[in-house]
């Protein structure tokens, strides 16, 4: 299996809900570098996984609507936990839907699967991944 990862990172201002998240219940700040992964079992026919420069173009566009943001005052995400588990399969749904678009070029809608992890620290992240075919 090959794979590519392009990475930038954002940051926004959230808070949780439940006693699960105890100082956490308050608005906070995250900053979070992410990692885009990209798989394919075989290379297309120009022997690229995706089109780096598109996947980081595609990357910081799909960031920058999250960039600086109170995810509390967002219509989208009111009265959600925007866990970092959350947020990486809204990132995940945000980069499919661009492969889907064509937005990563043709040779993307081969991909096997996509990944994505963010990062809140060097000792915790999280990931969500899913396989495309």
């Amino acid at each position: 299996m090959y794979s590519v990862n392009v990475r930038d990172h954002f940051m926004i201002a959230h808070s949780f809900r439940g006693e699960t998240f105890g100082p956490a219940q308050r608005l906070h700040g995250a900053t979070y570098v992410v990692d885009a992964t990209f798989r394919r079992q075989e290379l297309d026919e120009d022997a690229v996984v995706v089109d780096i420069g598109l996947a980081t173009d595609v990357l910081k566009e799909i960031l920058g609507a999250l960039n600086y943001r109170n995810l509390d005052e967002e219509a989208e995400f009111r009265g959600r936990n925007t866990t970092t588990e959350f947020l990486a399969r809204v990132i995940f749904d945000r980069l499919k839907q661009a492969v889907d678009d064509g937005r990563l070029g043709e040779g993307a809608r081969g991909l096997d699967g996509i990944a994505v992890t963010l990062n809140e620290s060097h000792v915790a992240w999280a990931r969500y991944e899913q396989n495309l075919q």
